[in-house]
C-alpha cells in the first residue's frame, strides 16, 4: 500500500478556529486579490488554496453557506460544473499541470476541514510531485509564491465585459 503524506498541511490543521466561515468571509470583503478569489460568478466564485497540495491548488465554492451537496440548488449546481470547467482551462494554460485531481470531502471522516461550506477542490498535478521532501525532511516544497500563482491565473479566468457565465 502507498501513503500520500501532507505534513505540511500541520499549520492549517493546528490553527485556531476563529468560528467564521473563511470562504464567506473571503466573498463578502471584495478584497479579491488579498484573499486570493480569482472569478466571481453569479452563484459561485473560485480561490486560491491559501494551504495548497501543490501551487495552483484552487477552490470553488458557492456564496451561499451550505455545507452539503445535496442542498445546492440548480443553478448553483450548474454554475460549480461552469467555473470547475473554467478552473481546468485556466490552470491547463497558466500552470500546464500533467494532469489534475478535482474532489469534494464530504463530511469531517471524509476529509473536509471546512464541513459547513461546500467546496470543489482542484489540484494540478505534475510527474514526481510527491517526493521524499515530505515524508523525508517533513517540508512540502510550494515553489511559487501565492501572489505569482493568483497573478498567473488571473488573466486565465477574467470575464470580457458582456460575457455571461454560460460563454
Amino acid at each position: 500500500m502507498k501513503h500520500l503524506w501532507a505534513p505540511w498541511r500541520t499549520e492549517y490543521i493546528n490553527a485556531k478556529q476563529s468560528g467564521s466561515c473563511f470562504l464567506c468571509t473571503a466573498a463578502k470583503q471584495r478584497r479579491d486579490e488579498v484573499n486570493l478569489i480569482l472569478y466571481r460568478g453569479r452563484k459561485a466564485f473560485i480561490i486560491l488554496n491559501r494551504f495548497p497540495y501543490n501551487n495552483g491548488h484552487l477552490m470553488i465554492a458557492p456564496y451561499r453557506h451550505v455545507g452539503a451537496l445535496e442542498k445546492l440548488t440548480p443553478a448553483e449546481s450548474h454554475e460549480l460544473w461552469e467555473l470547475l470547467r473554467r478552473s481546468v482551462l485556466a490552470l491547463k494554460a497558466g500552470v500546464k499541470p500533467e494532469g489534475l485531481n478535482v474532489g469534494l470531502n464530504l463530511g469531517r471522516v471524509a476529509g473536509a476541514g471546512l464541513e459547513t461550506h461546500i467546496h470543489i477542490h482542484v489540484v494540478p498535478r505534475w510527474n514526481g510531485d510527491t517526493n521524499f521532501m515530505p515524508v523525508a525532511g517533513q517540508t512540502k516544497v510550494i515553489s511559487e509564491a501565492l501572489g505569482q500563482t493568483y497573478a498567473r491565473l488571473r488573466p486565465h479566468l477574467r470575464r470580457k465585459k458582456g460575457q455571461r457565465i454560460q460563454d
